[in-house]
């Protein structure tokens, strides 16, 4: 263990120089060893302690394990930030990370930490939470996504309008997640009530419709925002080009202003994307389900492997979408 601490200090002083790409590169891939070899020896020292010992018996990881796990994750991203990695290499590093963590649990290793132990005893529940929460997240983006869009070109051409949107956005902005989850259930439980085909439906105080609807509020400051910052960018030199060639102002907006401003419409959508992924968490609280439902079950019941097998996948769902859409926003960049 002595040897992996001062590898990951060693590999920290590296990683925070400035330096050309092939060291960057060589650092990376000795980070991602590091970082594998302290997953290694964390499942390696539970299985010698879970020796000899009742079965139920059970090896929680401590706090020392975590931070020096995530020394050579932050050291990783630090690294790619100066070193300039492009986005199609900080996918690799991202997924090479995933396969050493599905590897070394894939190899039996962490069968005797308690992490896997909930996981093992939740496996059904996990699977069935683990899409409800996916759905969560894609059934409000492609909101955020067709509203979002459509309000932002109008926010772009009616400027007045658009400074209001903005404004009432960022308002919503400031309410704290749970609070917003929490306005919501009355409303929502009196129109399911008034109208038998809205609860027929399910729109209720508590459930999906609530959760949906506040991810939905959440996410549309980031992609309004950034749509009409994307508009706003492009050359009004281009604009009079292409209306001297005799295009209308649909065909402009179509052919010529969206595609233009899509690299900051995309950034909007990854903002929202990992927002949402994050935010989904806390809609277990209304009945929603997903991920957070571990989350706060281990709080309740003070077990922190259990909110570990809720922290640890979210984690994990939001650097997998990030990186995917940093890939795609390279290869339209490049495109």
């Amino acid at each position: 263990m002595t040897l992996l601490i001062a590898t990951c200090v060693t590999l920290l002083a590296c990683s925070l120089l400035v330096q050309s790409r092939p060291v960057a590169a060589a650092t990376a891939v000795l980070l991602l060893i590091a970082f594998a070899a302290i997953l290694w020896a964390a499942g390696s020292g539970a299985t010698g302690l879970a020796a000899g010992k009742p079965p139920g018996a059970r090896t929680s990881l401590g706090l020392g394990f975590w931070l020096l796990a995530s020394a050579p994750v932050l050291c990783l991203v630090d690294l790619a930030q100066q070193a300039m990695f492009r986005p199609a290499a900080r996918t690799v590093v991202v997924l090479v990370g995933v396969a050493i963590v599905v590897g070394v649990i894939a190899g039996g290793a962490f069968d005797n930490v308690s992490v896997m132990r909930e996981y093992r005893a939740h496996a059904d529940t996990f699977r069935a939470e683990l899409m409800r929460h996916a759905v969560l997240v894609v059934t409000a983006v492609a909101i955020v996504l067709l509203l979002g869009l459509p309000l932002g070109i109008l926010g772009f051409r009616q400027r007045r309008f658009g400074e209001r949107l903005l404004s009432a956005l960022g308002i919503i902005q400031t309410v704290p997640s749970i609070a917003l989850f929490g306005l919501l259930i009355g409303p929502l439980t009196s129109l399911g009530q008034a109208l038998p085909w809205a609860g027929a439906i399910g729109i209720a105080g508590i459930g999906t419709t609530p959760a949906v609807i506040a991810l939905v509020l959440y996410g549309l400051l980031p992609l309004v925002r950034n749509t009409i910052a994307g508009l706003e960018a492009v050359s009004p030199a281009v604009i009079d080009a292409a209306r001297g060639n005799g295009m209308r102002d649909r065909q402009i907006l179509i052919m010529v202003t969206l595609p233009l401003a899509l690299p900051v419409i995309l950034s909007g959508l990854r903002i929202v994307s990992v927002q949402t992924v994050g935010l989904a968490v806390v809609a277990a609280l209304i009945g929603a389900g997903g991920l957070g439902t571990f989350v706060f079950q281990g709080l309740g019941q003070n077990a922190i492997d259990l909110v570990m097998l809720g922290v640890l996948p979210t984690v994990t769902f939001a650097l997998a979408v990030d990186a995917v859409f940093a890939l795609f926003a390279s290869k339209g960049v490049h495109s």
